[in-house]
């Protein structure tokens, strides 16, 4: 099993604006005093000079345009609805947010066949949206696909009986606790893991000082240090500049590469650069209007295809 792929799923934005349905409970949206055409023109310039930056780097990246038909801010965060898997499998996931539901498209499968990848069978939990249950693909997940391990914080995006249930489908452990921010003097749940942990090859950027249970955040490390990943502590402040928000994936030569925005990595100490670049190179792309109005980063952005090829 590989932790990273080359190949990436990203969709263009068409009418990407401050979603009002997950802002709800996503504390890094703001909405921007601009129009929402201005917004939407801004994002898709940061996601094509994104793209771009990923394809020099040599990573393959499947793109679809969005459609104009549904009503879809978010869009342009596949990683939330869908996920690809080794063994040929798909899954498909339950969205808080009732627009965001409208974003799973069955034409996606069909580019991925298209482009000459395999996919033997779809399991779709979306059915668990009736009882109002959520878990939100690999932003409510981290996996650990080397180490068949499955991280997830707890939130009203995931629910802990679905993640049991999806770790038993996919044969993943799961690792499971709370991660806080603190909103307004209130310690409130990080609405995706993916927002505070990354998990790479031999390291992790985890921000540990969100996991407010000392018994769960030992737990966390221990499974962690298990597998030998070193630990590169980010604080909370770090998380809100988007700083936990990477992936890896591989580039030309199968390079290891660590993706983020400008903000994370400008929000990186100097020894924490040090300690990744030990690891693999880092590449970084601005993506202020998406963060700011979608309150979501990089990895969001990435849905990694890990389907066998035809």
């Amino acid at each position: 099993m590989q932790q990273t792929t080359n190949t990436i799923l990203m969709i263009r934005p068409v009418s990407f604006r401050m979603n009002e349905q997950t802002a709800v409970n996503n504390y890094y949206q703001e909405d921007l005093e601009i129009k929402s055409l201005e917004i939407n023109k801004k994002a898709q310039l940061e996601f094509d000079n994104y793209v771009t930056k990923l394809k020099s780097e040599g990573i393959q990246v499947i793109t679809i345009d969005d459609n104009l038909e549904s009503d879809t801010p978010d869009s342009i965060f596949p990683n939330n609805w869908i996920s690809f898997h080794e063994n040929g499998s798909v899954a498909i996931y339950p969205m808080f947010a009732e627009n965001r539901r409208l974003e799973r498209r069955e034409d996606v499968l069909d580019t991925l066949e298209e482009n000459g990848f395999l996919i033997e069978n779809v399991l779709d939990y979306t059915s668990a949206e009736e009882q109002d249950v959520f878990l939100e693909g690999t932003g409510s997940m981290i996996l650990d696909r080397e180490n068949r391990k499955a991280y997830c914080a707890l939130s009203p995006r995931a629910d802990e009986d679905l993640f049991i249930e999806f770790c038993e489908d996919f044969e993943y452990t799961p690792v499971i606790f709370t991660a806080n921010q603190t909103v307004n003097g209130t310690r409130e749940a990080i609405y995706h893991t993916n927002i505070m942990m990354c998990v790479a090859e031999t390291f992790t950027v985890i921000c540990l000082s969100s996991i407010d249970n000392k018994k769960e955040r030992k737990q966390v490390l221990k499974s962690l240090k298990e597998d030998k990943k070193e630990v590169i502590d980010i604080s909370e402040d770090q998380v809100t500049n988007f700083a936990g928000n990477m992936l890896q994936v591989q580039g030309s030569d199968n390079e290891r590469i660590l993706i983020m925005s400008q903000a994370a990595y400008d929000s990186l100490t100097k020894d924490q650069v040090y300690r990744i670049e030990k690891h693999c190179k880092i590449v970084s792309s601005s993506l202020s209007t998406i963060e700011t109005c979608g309150g979501g980063s990089a990895r969001c952005m990435m849905a990694e295809v890990f389907l066998p090829k035809q």
